[in-house]
């Protein structure tokens, strides 16, 4: 494969480390400046933590914890703040990069660039993807993760992948499809029942109008991409990005002979992998087989 040299961005060796300490690095700078506003409109409200709490319906450990930058603030919280705290539209005015703050920074470019996509396309190899995950199948992947992550940090990752699959009911509607490996489907992680919960969800997303699933079968006898997941994203201006990440770093390659071989690489697997329909009906036979 090339040199990336259209690369957007590297997390040189981050990946871990962020996962570890997930308010570390750019998504800290963005909550601490949200909680200092936070605190400063609501000292000027002449509110103490308890009575802003209340008119909030969080507890005063919770607003200490948004106002210190410890904790990523949910969307409605924040627009709750604004009007409570007669904020202008301030707060509100940051709740895009505070959102994007929920994630690894080595994911942050690539989650903006998802959330904004009119196509996208997603090869998976190890898990089923996020952007189909349930969330018991998403605090199962997450509370493996090594070195162990706490547990607000799982929540907070999990409500944060289950918040990309606004995608599926964004209008109008992007182009959405996945090559997922049938290994993938058949790996009980959680459990049996939360395996079972996860096939269904795979169903249920694969019938949408605007999403195409495809399974490879293990017992394929050619494979084009043994080189990993990856996935790929065109922009409403037409730009085209694909998304790589592996052990300790992801990247985004827009340098259009970089992105050529991954699309070059997804053709041929979708080709390489049972259609649609084909592939709805083995999901149906492995929900069946649990």
């Amino acid at each position: 494969m090339s040199e990336p040299t259209g690369l957007v961005d590297e997390a040189s060796g981050g990946g871990e480390r962020e996962e570890g300490h997930p308010e570390s690095g750019a998504g800290s700078g963005v909550l601490r400046v949200f909680g200092r506003q936070l605190k400063r409109f609501r000292v000027r409200a002449g509110l103490e933590r308890p009575e802003f709490g209340s008119l909030t319906g969080y507890s005063v450990s919770t607003i200490a914890a948004y106002e210190q930058g410890r904790r990523v603030p949910p969307p409605r919280f924040i627009d709750q703040a604004d009007e409570v705290l007669d904020a202008g539209g301030v707060l509100q005015e940051m709740k895009e990069e505070v959102a994007r703050a929920q994630y690894p920074a080595f994911f942050r470019d690539a989650a903006r660039l998802e959330g904004e996509a009119v196509e996208l396309h997603v090869y998976a190899n190890q898990a089923v993807p996020g952007l189909l995950q349930t969330e018991e199948y998403a605090r199962a992947v997450f509370g493996m993760w090594r070195p162990l992550l706490g547990e607000e940090t799982i929540a907070q990752r999990v409500t944060a992948r289950l918040a990309r699959q606004d995608i599926f009911a964004r209008r109008p509607m992007p182009t959405i499809s996945f090559v997922i490996e049938e290994a993938t489907l058949r790996r009980p992680l959680g459990g049996e029942s939360v395996l079972r919960g996860q096939l269904e969800q795979v169903l249920l997303v694969g019938q949408q109008r605007n999403v195409e699933l495809q399974v490879m079968p293990t017992q394929r006898q050619e494979h084009a991409s043994l080189g990993g997941p990856f996935t790929l994203i065109e922009t409403r201006e037409g730009r085209r990005i694909a998304y790589v990440e592996a052990h300790k770093e992801s990247r985004l390659y827009t340098e259009r002979s970089s992105v050529r071989e991954f699309e070059e690489q997804y053709g041929i697997l979708r080709a390489q992998g049972l259609t649609p329909r084909e592939s709805l009906a083995f999901v149906e036979k492995v929900l069946g087989e649990r």
